[in-house]
């Protein structure tokens, strides 16, 4: 029994002093728990930024703008259709409403109002057109559900009467969106940046292993051979972009909307950025496990906060400034804007630049401190 006991604890200070093991046993599954339950719990301060359209200018649309403006989940902006509709390409809206010409004569009609023809008849019920994105699937439904009952409520004030307001779905592409289209650029997102950072890995193996000190003593220049392994990577970036994209298309049906060379560049442009991140964890990183470590606590982050798999807006306030660091979120909306015309958490020479401000930011940094043995 003594030696049992003296085992155990010659065990347990062994494993103690392995700090890449105590992260991985006990630190990162608290930090794993905390991280979805704070995305999770997030919904209830979620806002939903929508254009207000009124077309029609009388009091009943200036009533109905007043029922949507006390819906907490909605910020109601006014403006034109098409100064919104450019609003929302750009992601500065979730949606759009548009109330009708016509609309305060429906009501007055279905209301029985003074100077009003009489019951008003079902082709005479004016209808709110909704403008929603389906690659931003929150919002979508949210946006819509909330305005068919705030429509509904209206209705039913109206009682013996045919309804005075009806609803209709607008979508911002005019091509139907699926799931799919909106996880494909994601994942492909999420590709390029795994083949990036876990290159790092490889890289301390060989200076571990005294591979890159001989490799640096041949005569060949140290930029052929980090030349060689870049472009190495960015062929099986190609590769991955063409099987993943393929797959959607032939698999799910998704429709490659944009240009393939704007594809085929932000393709290289982010597999140039997350490969530039590897090589600074490669610069810093002693031993291959220290590697595999930093390379987990950066890929984890960008995966759950980046839009990849969850919509932004479901994410809590506190977390959603992250997400605006993080150059998976860029590449992201940049392949969904391309492929498939969603709308953009930002403008598409804004994703290029932070793409490239981060491969240039990483390229100096790594050329700076990184060691071939």
């Amino acid at each position: 029994m003594h030696a049992l006991v003296m085992l155990t604890r010659a065990n347990i200070r062994s494993f103690v002093r392995d700090r890449t093991a105590l992260f991985w046993t006990l630190a990162f599954p608290v930090i794993f728990i905390l991280l979805f339950g704070a995305i999770f719990s997030g919904g209830g301060d979620t806002t939903y930024n929508v254009g207000w359209v009124d077309q029609d200018g009388t009091a009943a649309s200036a009533g109905l703008r007043q029922a949507f403006g006390q819906v907490p989940l909605l910020h109601l902006e006014d403006g034109t259709l098409q100064a919104s509709r450019q609003a929302m390409q750009k992601g500065a809206l979730n949606g759009i409403i548009v109330v009708p010409a016509g609309l305060g004569a429906s009501v007055a009609a279905a209301s029985g109002g003074p100077g009003s023809p009489g019951a008003a008849g079902p082709s005479s019920a004016a209808t709110l057109e909704v403008y929603t994105d389906p690659s931003q699937q929150t919002a979508s439904t949210t946006i819509r559900q909330v305005a068919s009952q705030v429509v509904a409520s209206l209705n039913v004030t109206l009682t013996g009467r045919s309804p005075a307001l009806g609803v209709t779905d607008r979508t911002l592409q005019t091509q139907d969106l699926t799931s799919a289209a909106y996880l494909v650029p994601g994942i492909l997102g999420m590709a390029l940046m795994q083949l990036g950072v876990f290159g790092a890995v490889p890289l301390v193996a060989q200076r571990e292993k005294l591979i890159l000190k001989r490799l640096g003593a041949t005569p060949l220049p140290r930029w052929t051979l980090v030349g060689s392994n870049v472009l190495l990577r960015l062929l099986i970036g190609l590769v991955q972009a063409v099987l993943i994209v393929g797959i959607g298309v032939a698999v799910f049906g998704v429709q490659v909307l944009g240009s393939l060379w704007v594809m085929a560049a932000l393709v290289v442009l982010g597999a140039l950025s997350f490969i530039s991140i590897g090589y600074v964890v490669a610069a810093f990183a002693r031993t291959e496990e220290a590697a595999n470590g930093i390379v987990q606590v950066i890929q984890f982050p960008m995966m759950f906060l980046s839009g990849v798999f969850f919509p932004l807006e479901i994410m809590p306030s506190v977390l959603r400034p992250i997400a605006t660091l993080l150059p998976l979120t860029y590449l992201g909306d940049a392949l969904r804007q391309v492929m498939v015309s969603g709308s953009a958490f930002a403008p598409l020479p804004v994703d290029v630049a932070v793409l490239a401000g981060w491969f240039l930011v990483c390229l100096t940094v790594s050329a700076r401190f990184f060691r071939w043995e």
